[in-house]
């Protein structure tokens, strides 16, 4: 199976509802198949060993993505935002290769040997005018599909590649083949370069779901879009999550066609996520925990999970929903201490992962362990009733005097307060404890807290040991623009200053 024959299938199967763009006049599934083995003829004609797209969300994304799959070229989808020197680095690492940029975007020149830029409008003209190749290219399972450079929240980029064959089992074993009713329609605005980005329009073109992708992500642009579109699904990281429900809650109103809405991609605060089921309580709310090395989710906390959890007195269903659920079929998943062994439910470890979506690759090197199993360097541990809760990344937490503290705990006291629009806490270097304990925070608009409320506010709901040595007042903290924090760079500025 590779990702080609996902398009392929769904176009045989389709009714001839409407596969991406607006209802009313956009591209069937045969029409997006035929357009793709288009782009793939295009994409033979060139010498580009890569194909690479450096812009916003698009039915070009799409093309591309599918293009590529039938010309057996990998698709790089590159991030916007870097600096030109970034960029340059990334293509470089690429070479030879094409990279279609899109034209409503002031993205920079950047002149690399081997690699042929092409605006967004010649590479539409192109395709046009391409014939479909006879006979049309089988893709092999084992070729790289897509390559997604990681956020580099900790280190460098690392290229993270996935092969047909771990896309499409990780789709085929979510979605059934044009099982989604004919209005459904799934609003995209994670980037391109995300991981989630990708299984999103896989998984929506499999399941015969319309797509409707957003450019760029702006919370107001978003809710416009939804009602525009009457997206009835959407995937959101947990920044957006709050920006969208600030505005829906400043404008009083709902999105009453939305009826799924899944996150992930980050730690979501307990305080956000309880707003959100208040404020859309017709919505099914899935959180998904995956990496791109694993193509994307590989444990689901559910709809009713999230309903028995916000409905329960039971504290330890409530505490569910700060979890990320419970492992997808064919998915394991293992906590182990710094020995390798596996740890008991409650302990605190690694996470390991195994199953046949699971790359575990990097430029074409695995770091999979000899029996299949990825370490993800994510912390967490596994509650009684199987449920994983995330701790942040090893790195992240904080050891103070000999106990580790994971600071989404204290994060989400923090944010708890009703003058705390966002909290993150990092470890800093100290003589005595080893580490320290200190908070940014950000208050809510004209809002009034000290430091030190803050801090007994954190002293009388967890340990004294939890409490921040030190709470900082910043206008806004470090993201990368899949929404993940940056904490080495906070950890970095705090350190400074």
């Amino acid at each position: 199976m590779n990702v080609a024959m996902l398009l392929e299938m769904a176009a045989m199967a389709g009714d001839g509802r409407v596969a991406v763009g607006p209802a009313d006049g956009g591209a069937t599934h045969a029409e997006l198949l035929e357009h793709s083995r288009r782009v793939a003829g295009w994409i033979a004609s060139t010498d580009a060993a890569h194909v690479c797209y450096l812009g916003g969300n698009g039915p070009d994304v799409v093309h591309l993505l599918f293009g590529s799959a039938v010309a057996g070229r990998p698709f790089v989808p590159l991030n916007y935002r870097l600096t030109r020197d970034q960029l340059r680095h990334l293509l470089e690492r690429v070479a030879p290769a094409v990279v279609v940029t899109d034209d409503a975007m002031a993205l920079p020149e950047i002149d690399v040997p081997g690699v042929t830029r092409v605006p967004l409008a010649a590479f539409r003209a192109a395709a046009a005018q391409t014939a479909v190749p006879d006979p049309v290219p089988e893709p092999d399972p084992d070729a790289v599909a897509v390559q997604i450079f990681t956020s580099g929240t900790t280190a460098a980029p690392k290229a993270a590649t996935l092969r047909n064959r771990h896309l499409a089992s990780y789709v085929l074993s979510s979605v059934e083949l044009m099982t989604a009713a004919p209005d459904e329609c799934a609003l995209v605005s994670v980037p391109p370069y995300h991981i989630a980005g990708m299984i999103g329009l896989l998984t929506a073109v499999y399941a015969g779901r319309r797509i409707a992708p957003l450019p760029q992500f702006d919370a107001k642009a978003w809710v416009v879009h939804a009602r525009e579109q009457r997206a009835t699904h959407a995937m959101v990281v947990p920044t957006m999550l709050t920006r969208i429900i600030d505005v829906l809650e400043a404008e009083g109103e709902t999105l009453p066609a939305l009826r799924h809405l899944s996150y992930g991609g980050g730690r979501m605060p307990t305080p956000v996520i309880e707003r959100a089921l208040r404020l859309l309580p017709h919505v099914d709310f899935v959180n998904g925990y995956g990496l791109t090395e694993t193509s994307s989710t590989i444990a689901v906390l559910g709809p009713q999970d999230h309903r028995d959890a916000i409905a329960s007195s039971d504290p330890q269903v409530r505490a569910r929903l700060a979890s990320v659920g419970k492992p997808i079929p064919g998915v394991e998943i293992e906590v182990r201490d710094p020995a390798g062994r596996v740890v008991g439910p409650g302990e605190r470890g690694e996470i390991h992962v195994r199953g046949p979506q699971v790359a575990g690759e990097y430029a074409g090197t695995s770091v999979l362990g000899p029996d299949g199993w990825f370490a993800t360097k994510d912390a967490g541990h596994i509650d009684a009733d199987g449920y994983l809760f995330l701790d942040g990344r090893l790195d992240d937490v904080i050891v103070r005097g000999g106990e580790n503290v994971p600071p989404g705990e204290v994060e989400d006291v923090l944010v708890a307060h009703p003058a705390v629009a966002e909290a993150a806490v990092v470890g800093l270097p100290h003589v005595e404890w080893g580490e320290t304990i200190v908070a940014a925070v950000v208050r809510k608009p004209d809002a009034q807290v000290s430091g030190e409320e803050l801090r007994e506010w954190v002293r009388g709901r967890l340990r004294s040991s939890r409490t921040p040595e030190r709470v900082v007042f910043v206008d806004a903290l470090p993201y990368t623009d899949s929404g993940k924090l940056l904490r080495r760079v906070l950890r970095a500025e705090l350190a400074a200053g």
